[in-house]
């Protein structure tokens, strides 16, 4: 490749990053003034849960066209000098249900509602949010949330940070080039994580769409980023619950304690889910193997598989998963430590959790990806 081709893909490369960067901001179209940014929410026939923060943000740039590489710097810059809004009142429609919430010192505020009107049988639903205080209609937005299809038979729970994606999930600047820079070749996400994640959403029969929730670590600042990860790389998309600078006090749904974080959020989607089982995925590198062990003791029955990447490669580690593993199958479940997505596809065929072909497909793509390192 000429350098002239070369720096004319690194050119593109910045211009899609710069846009994905500045896409928290676009929605006032340059305006400023207060924002509500939801992000997407889960929930079940009765009842509803979502998350978001409202800022106040600068106005300047608006007779610039969109999709202009200026339009986006200057849209970069306004996310950049953007304050969150503490005490907002934020109210929530969904048909014939509506709340109203106090976004907290950070200026994030959580939904949890029970619902008038039984969402359809659709996977992806919208609410209106607005502003009752302080005051201002421009403000008003539309988020979405998440339920499961009538034809779900379970739901999947699974880490991103060295699960789903590289270590580096929480470092903007690497991920970006990985995504934009490097492309489709890039080590950003595991081998062979999209075909396992699309069997697990189409179940053993192909067609049971089973819902996906997705953990992390890591700053809300990188959402967005997260979102186009899954969108390019064909994961499929469900809630993600970003689990740092998250304000709200100690005790309530995602306190601020790290430990607490994952668990506190497992429980709540548990809750939501009151009939479904789950699979739980995480890496060996955190306390994802204790954190779901304690869940499988809390919820008996409620667990159908635990699957551990190993990425720890320490004896004592393994060693202690292995010890937490035998206490998991006395509880009946398997805890699987898997070096990698075939692994654990192939336990999952034999559970019956995906069909016996799924496995082939995560194969292939491992192999077709470690052949581009």
């Amino acid at each position: 490749m000429s350098f002239q081709s070369l720096l004319h893909r690194y050119a593109r490369s910045l211009r899609r990053g710069l846009h994905i960067l500045a896409a928290p901001v676009k929605g006032d179209s340059g305006r400023g003034g207060l924002f509500i940014q939801a992000y997407r929410g889960y929930g079940s026939r009765t009842r509803l849960f979502l998350m978001g923060r409202v800022f106040r943000q600068p106005g300047f740039g608006a007779s610039w066209q969109e999709d202009r590489l200026r339009r986006d710097i200057i849209d970069l810059i306004r996310r950049l000098l953007r304050k969150p809004i503490v005490g907002a009142r934020v109210r929530i429609r969904y048909k014939d249900t509506n709340t109203v919430v106090h976004t907290d010192r950070h200026g994030f505020f959580r939904v949890d509602m029970e619902l008038g009107t039984m969402p359809s049988d659709v996977s992806w639903h919208e609410m209106e949010l607005s502003l009752d205080s302080p005051a201002d209609e421009r403000a008003a937005t539309i988020g979405e949330f998440y339920t499961p299809l009538s034809s779900a038979r379970y739901g999947v729970i699974s880490d991103i940070d060295d699960t789903v994606v590289y270590t580096g999930v929480a470092n903007t600047a690497m991920m970006m080039w990985r995504l934009f820079a490097q492309g489709a070749e890039s080590r950003m996400v595991f081998p062979g994580v999209p075909a396992l994640y699309q069997a697990f959403h189409a179940g053993r029969d192909g067609d049971q769409g089973n819902p996906l929730f997705y953990v992390s670590r890591a700053p809300w600042s990188i959402y967005q980023v997260l979102v186009e990860v899954f969108r390019r790389n064909r994961i499929p998309h469900g809630p993600i619950l970003i689990l740092r600078e998250w304000g709200m006090k100690r005790g309530s749904l995602l306190p601020r304690r790290a430990k607490d974080h994952k668990r506190d959020a497992i429980r709540h989607i548990l809750d939501m889910y009151p009939d479904m089982r789950f699979v739980l995925v995480g890496d060996s590198g955190q306390r994802d193997p204790e954190v779901y062990n304690r869940i499988l003791r809390e919820h008996p029955g409620r667990i159908l598989g635990i699957y551990i990447r190993d990425v720890s490669n320490t004896p004592e580690r393994s060693e202690a998963i292995d010890r937490l593993a035998r206490e998991a199958r006395e509880a009946g479940c398997d805890l699987i430590l898997a070096a990698d997505n075939v692994a654990m596809a192939e336990h999952a065929a034999s559970e019956g959790l995906i069909a016996d072909r799924a496995v082939n497909a995560v194969r292939e793509e491992l192999d077709s990806k470690t052949s581009w390192a």
